[in-house]
């Protein structure tokens, strides 16, 4: 290669985000977070696999073990996890104190304090927690503490050197399930020692669409010589196609897979949980990174999972992103860390935090926050967000997961906002339980039959039915809840059509065509054009399902 050539990075080059070598998520960014799900995840995954390989290696062919807590290296490569195990207890020393300190502090919570003053207690606070936390009583005397986040980020409970990326290259769909499995070495794969907040991750990512030669490239990355053929096979001298924006009439909305949209209009572009495919040969059409805008005018995060904050993705269109905009958090809850904060140590630089029916005005578009029950295993949990968007006579309410457990608020949103055009909403009515997400920040044993009555669920026939019915929709689209087959690295849903969730949605649709509603389960790509005329409304028959 010469130094006068330039050269643009592949549109199949994945890029897995890592800290400890494990696949980031938003539970291994904030400090207090990360510390419980290394104690509570990470050991107790890799001590499993070193005790018994082979069981790791069976479970990991069992469809029904998908998502699991399995690494999935076929019995082998012990000692590499065995080396992981021992370097993280090192380098990883002060998060392991923190995590035994938030045990200890809950539990002496529990014995000490009985509804008194709680200021002798500060001096009980095991020392790696003094000073970054407030002990609190709810008005029913029952203790809690609140973390003071913004100070754990400062302090050496956070440490981005931790965070890094591994490129490789995808052909295909199928990925194995990521979260469970940490990622070692491999001769086909490059693993760049970048932080998520260094420039240098943006200028990776601004080669896809803007070549650069490759002396600057290597420079650029702190690329080794020994690493050049390997970044030398990500790279290619041939640009990408341009990107043609919409300015037609109305607007445009595109489906790109699971609850990710992109809507065009009046010059303003807004993308909703963003999870794109790479660009590959394949038998299913969809919209990829090439089919995003060279600008995001907002890019607007629902709530706070791993398959709706996707890392992958984020840091990839980080440099095309104007505002990316978040639900408020808590206020220091375990369970519910700041997204401000997390995505602001990130790098992302352009935060907005909103509350509950607080609203951005950008021209004739028009962007509310609206409250999101549910699909939380009823934690305490505020990070959460349904999107409706205005523009001219047209409004589409994303709701994502949102479980309609209490059919009284959206008669209340109703009254305040009127009818809505579209709703966007997924189905997962079977969810996970508590303990697949939320385990190991639990400090006490959970019940089994607790922990199965509390579930991640989203809404089912009736409580969607009654959000259509209540905001007179038009048109109802149910998100595919996981089935994209791209999205299997992060998700462990393997839907049959005997599954409720495919059931209930099925219903749905069918009720809806039948009262002259548009609706669809989505699936892979879509696009609608909407005019700047409002269409009319079918006449309703009697209610079904409210």
């Amino acid at each position: 290669m010469s130094n006068a050539e330039q050269f643009c990075l592949r549109q199949n080059v994945q890029v897995e985000p890592l800290v400890d070598q494990w696949y980031a998520w938003p539970h291994l960014i904030a400090p207090a977070t990360t510390a419980r799900n290394i104690t509570q995840r990470h050991f107790k995954i890799m001590d499993s696999y070193i005790n018994s390989p082979q069981i790791h290696a069976n479970a990991v062919k069992n469809p029904k073990m998908l998502g699991g807590p399995f690494i999935d290296y076929g019995g082998k490569r012990v000692d590499e996890i065995r080396g992981l195990r021992e370097r993280t207890k090192r380098e990883r020393a002060a998060l392991i104190e923190l995590s035994e300190a938030i045990d200890k502090l809950d539990s002496m919570l529990r014995s000490s304090a009985k509804g008194y003053s709680l200021h002798p207690l500060y001096e009980k606070i095991p020392a790696p927690l003094r000073g970054y936390v407030e002990l609190v009583y709810d008005l029913n005397n029952h203790p809690s503490f609140r973390l003071i986040e913004s100070l754990l980020y400062r302090s050496r409970y956070y440490d981005p050197n931790q965070q890094s990326l591994m490129l490789s290259t995808i052909s295909a769909d199928d990925r194995p399930f990521v979260l469970s499995t940490p990622r070692l070495p491999s001769d086909h794969a490059l693993h760049l020692r970048l932080p998520f907040d260094d420039p240098a991750v943006d200028n990776l990512f601004r080669l896809k669409s803007v070549p650069r030669p490759w002396n600057e490239i290597k420079e650029m990355l702190h690329a080794s010589d020994e690493q050049d053929t390997l970044l030398k096979s990500f790279l290619t001298p041939d640009p990408p196609p341009s990107y043609s924006a919409y300015v037609g009439p109305g607007l445009r909305w595109r489906y790109f897979g699971h609850a990710c949209i992109l809507i065009e209009s009046q010059g303003v572009s807004m993308l909703f949980d963003p999870v794109l495919s790479y660009t590959y040969e394949n038998g299913i059409s969809r919209y990829t990174y090439l089919d995003l805008p060279n600008t995001i005018d907002y890019v607007l995060i629902t709530h706070d999972h791993q398959d709706h904050i996707l890392f992958e993705t984020l840091l990839q269109i980080r440099h095309k992103v104007k505002n990316i905009v978040v639900p408020r958090s808590n206020g220091g809850r375990l369970q519910d860390p700041s997204l401000k904060l997390l995505f602001r140590n990130c790098g992302f630089r352009n935060v907005i935090e909103i509350e509950e029916m607080e609203e951005i005005r950008d021209g004739k578009v028009h962007i509310s926050g609206l409250p999101f029950l549910g699909e939380h295993a009823d934690l305490d949990i505020m990070t959460k967000m349904a999107w409706l968007v205005r523009i001219g006579p047209h409004s589409l309410l994303f709701a994502a997961d949102s479980c309609n457990i209490e059919p009284r608020l959206y008669e209340h949103l109703h009254r305040e906002l009127g009818d809505v055009d579209a709703l966007f909403l997924g189905m997962e009515c079977d969810g996970a339980p508590l303990s697949w997400l939320y385990g190991p920040l639990l400090t006490q044993k959970l019940e089994r039959a607790m922990d199965e009555s509390r579930r991640l669920s989203g809404s089912n026939f009736e409580q969607g039915m009654h959000i259509i019915n209540t905001f007179h929709c038009r048109e109802a689209y149910v998100y595919a809840m996981g089935q994209e087959p791209w999205l299997n690295y992060i998700m462990s849903i393997k839907y049959t059509d005997q599954s409720r969730p495919i059931v209930e949605s099925n219903r749905l649709i069918e009720v809806c065509k039948e009262r002259g509603i548009i609706a669809e389960r989505l699936f892979g790509e879509k696009e609608i054009l909407l005019g700047e005329e409002p269409v009319r409304r079918p006449a309703a028959p009697a209610l079904v399902g409210s």
